[in-house]
């Protein structure tokens, strides 16, 4: 059976949050500012760090660890967003570069818009006009009349 959450073995501290001796304060939040200037490899390797200290509040959350672990999971899981977040941005972004000026562009890197808008005529193909247009519109222009109302 699990504990309630208000229990605390003598080892913790007596603060509201229950944080174990070896608990240095409350950590501190990844700053995405902070995560766009570091590289895609140390995002990847903060990235790894993020996801080992999930899986030891995991493991504290199963075996009945301190309430401020538990706190913590959300704030991890939170950063992991972030990291993952900024990564990918990195990731489209380079991708972005690498197919500028290209002359097809991947799907993913497309305006997305909506799919009429998509399949509709460009403005160049909307108002073009056939041979038989043109030589019908330069043989007889419009009328140019003194008298205008």
């Amino acid at each position: 059976w699990l504990k309630p959450f208000w229990f605390a073995p003598p080892e913790f501290c007596c603060c509201p949050f229950r944080c174990a001796p070896s608990d240095s304060g409350p950590m501190p939040r990844v700053k995405a500012y902070e995560l766009r200037s570091k590289t895609s490899k140390e995002l990847l390797t903060e990235l790894d760090e993020q996801k080992a200290e999930l899986a030891q509040l995991r493991v504290a959350k199963v075996s009945g660890g301190a309430a401020s672990k538990l706190a913590k999971i959300k704030i991890v899981r939170k950063a992991i967003a972030r990291i993952l977040t900024v990564y990918n941005q990195k990731q489209k972004a380079d991708a972005r570069k690498a197919c500028k000026g290209k002359k097809y562009v991947p799907l993913d890197l497309r305006p997305k818009k909506t799919r009429a808008i998509r399949r509709a005529l460009k403005t160049e193909q909307k108002f073009m006009k056939t041979p038989r247009q043109k030589t019908k519109a330069s043989n007889f222009p419009m009328r140019r009349f003194a008298v205008t109302m």
